[in-house]
């Protein structure tokens, strides 16, 4: 199989040098920048991805970058988030097991606070019992799965939550996805997390993406 690995950025420069730097066997790492006014491209040009420009929004970057891959499979990554060695191995296992079949990583935090433990545990939860992982754990398709499903739309936010409802079941591989706490913990621990529950709460219930948008950034 041929991977391609995308990765919207926006004025994510120092969290996309590590991020990349992780991705050691990827055939193809297609970088999209949404007007980045930092060293993002600079970066990721210099680490050897191919960069392609878009409009901002994740979801939009997102449907971008997987126009341009040219991989019969398909990683979605952020560029806060870095996988740990071995993942190549776990994403080649699932490919010769579950071909059929969506994939997501496990999700940590860096960070060693009680907190992150406990909001590690709340994730495991959703993704295991309600089969709805973000996107910030990864998520992994084949190229047919994702254009039978329609792909990502162009969204503000919950671009992640609307494309796993298409897809259906979501495996979670034996590997970690190590996200940053940053976050977390400029918002507060439980009060990011209670805005993320309510963020999806109020998109199950139907509200416009973009009323939720102002609820999760408010300013």
């Amino acid at each position: 199989m041929m991977l391609s690995i995308v990765i919207p950025a926006l004025n994510s420069a120092g969290e996309l040098s590590a991020c990349l730097a992780a991705l050691e066997g990827a055939d193809e790492i297609v970088v999209v920048d949404g007007g980045s006014a930092d060293e993002s491209v600079a970066v990721a040009e210099a680490m050897g991805a191919r960069v392609v420009h878009s409009p901002k929004g994740r979801g939009v970057q997102l449907r971008a970058g997987a126009e341009a891959a040219r991989g019969d499979w398909l990683l979605f990554l952020h560029a806060d988030t870095r996988l740990v060695p071995g993942w190549r191995e776990a994403v080649a296992a699932h490919v010769a097991e579950c071909a059929g079949e969506a994939a997501c990583f496990r999700f940590r935090l860096d960070d060693r606070a009680w907190q992150a433990r406990l909001i590690e545990a709340g994730v495991a939860l959703r993704a295991g019992l309600l089969r709805l992982p973000y996107g910030d754990q990864g998520l992994l398709l084949s190229r047919a799965s994702y254009d039978a499903t329609g792909g990502f739309r162009p969204l503000p936010l919950m671009e992640d939550v609307d494309l796993v409802r298409r897809l259906g079941r979501v495996r979670v591989l034996d590997a970690d996805a190590v996200t940053s706490a940053a976050r977390w913990r400029k918002d507060g621990w439980f009060r990011r997390s209670a805005r993320n529950a309510l963020c999806l709460g109020l998109y199950g219930a139907g509200v416009p993406v973009d009323r939720i948008a102002r609820v999760y950034s408010p300013s």
